[in-house]
């Protein structure tokens, strides 16, 4: 069935109301994000253990290692490393992979920002995936993937057995 309304006319209608919903999406999420206090320490250990279970190392026992792309994120892990683990920023080595097209200094720059590490404490590694090869733009990780890791059994079986409380919270 075909419509009598031009097309301009939907055209517009839809912009506006893309408009609109990216204008209430803004407000909702800033609204949201005020209920969000300073974390405690003990928040910060739960969180930092949650996204040490997501991503993580959990089957090296000799280290503890986190990779993962989104800044804040990583900021986030190296504070609970910091505050709650206590590790120095000494022990930790810190790499990021990166798209062979990808400026290095520029990616260096970013992350000493982020993680407030610096900058001739990273190690770059120009590497394609595997996974992602032929999938993903070749630009789609402008600041490439951030792994930071450090040697420590006990630190690693400290993490799991958070990760164990964590777990045994749902039986």
């Amino acid at each position: 069935r075909k419509s009598n309304y031009p097309k301009e006319l939907f055209r517009k209608y839809n912009q506006l109301r893309s408009k609109k919903v990216q204008i209430d999406n803004l407000k909702i999420e800033k609204k949201f994000s005020k209920e969000i206090r300073r974390l405690s320490k003990y928040e910060l250990k739960l969180i930092g253990v949650a996204l040490h279970w997501a991503e993580g190392n959990k089957t090296q026992s000799n280290r503890v290692q986190f990779v993962n792309s989104d800044s804040n994120m990583a900021a986030l892990y190296l504070r609970f490393l910091r505050e709650i683990l206590q590790i120095p920023d000494e022990k930790m080595t810190v790499s990021i992979m990166v798209h062979p097209n990808i400026n290095t200094n520029t990616v260096i720059k970013f992350w000493s920002k982020v993680v407030n590490l610096p900058r001739e404490r990273f190690h770059i590694v120009r590497q394609i995936s595997r996974a992602s090869q032929r999938k993903r733009p070749f630009n789609s990780l402008p600041y490439g993937t951030l792994d930071v890791r450090f040697s420590g059994r006990q630190k690693f079986y400290q993490i799991r057995g958070w990760i164990d409380g964590l777990i045994k919270q749902n039986i």
